[in-house]
């Protein structure tokens, strides 16, 4: 558990997005099922999320081989979109339509508790996201849950995806200080373990229906962890807010 004499110490609380702040599932769901009447809403939403963690790896393997550039997380979800649709037999949308169900990602919907937890957050410490997600989608999505961002940070910041240490590290080199300064917020164990081993703090943020009331996550607290939230609200508790 975060002691008193670190937490003054604390700065700058970085957050996981897509899962942990806004309600992904429910929200792509939703966006589907108004584009695409009598679709299963949760089955699409649940197949293009399936397609993010693939096309990341495929990004990154190019890069390294030389073969492509960083690539923006809008870029990624509309070519998977398109596999998505072909596997649910849907061929009636047009260009116009692909590209309206893609910004679907744009307009997630926030949990319930993540705005006025992350506004008591902010009256003591700097709050920005920390997502895979790009500039341009992760901006309208703050604009349109309203997340009251001090800053928003972002992969395409760093040229790289999570969990890569140069996101991390990033936010520390962003504000200018130690990674100790800073903590990850996530609904993500592998995420916060990545944070962990480039020398951040990290808070666990139960998310129990993240894939929808349907599936079963485990939120069990993992003592690595700095602090264990059942939610956002609850996390401005334990530092205080």
């Amino acid at each position: 558990m975060l002691q008193k004499p670190e937490a003054a110490e604390l700065k700058v609380i970085a957050f996981d997005v897509f899962g942990t702040v806004v309600d992904w599932h429910g929200g792509i769901a939703a966006e589907a099922e108004r584009m695409v009447p009598g679709v299963d809403g949760s089955a699409f939403a649940l197949a293009w999320r399936a397609g993010y963690q693939p096309a990341m790896r495929g990004v990154m393997q190019r890069i390294a081989e030389g073969e492509g550039g960083f690539t923006l997380l809008d870029e990624l979800h509309r070519s998977i979109l398109e596999t998505v649709l072909r596997d649910f037999s849907i061929t009636h949308l047009d260009a116009a339509q692909k590209r309206e169900l893609n910004c679907a990602w744009h307009r997630l919907p926030a949990w319930p508790d993540a705005v006025a937890g992350l506004t008591r957050l902010k009256s003591k410490y700097i709050i920005c996201s920390l997502s895979n997600g790009n500039i341009g989608l992760l901006t309208e999505m703050a604009k349109n849950a309203g997340l009251p961002w001090d800053c928003v940070l972002s992969a395409e910041v760093f040229k790289a995806y999570k969990p890569d240490p140069r996101t991390y590290l990033g936010v520390a080199a962003v504000f200018d200080t130690t990674p100790g300064q800073v903590m990850l917020a996530a609904a993500h164990h592998d995420d916060l373990a990545a944070a962990r081993a480039c020398g951040l703090r990290t808070g666990y943020i139960e998310r129990p229906h993240e894939f929808g009331p349907g599936q079963s996550k485990d939120v069990s607290p993992q003592p690595d962890n700095t602090l264990h939230a059942r939610d956002i609200g609850a996390l401005a508790d334990l530092l205080g807010c």
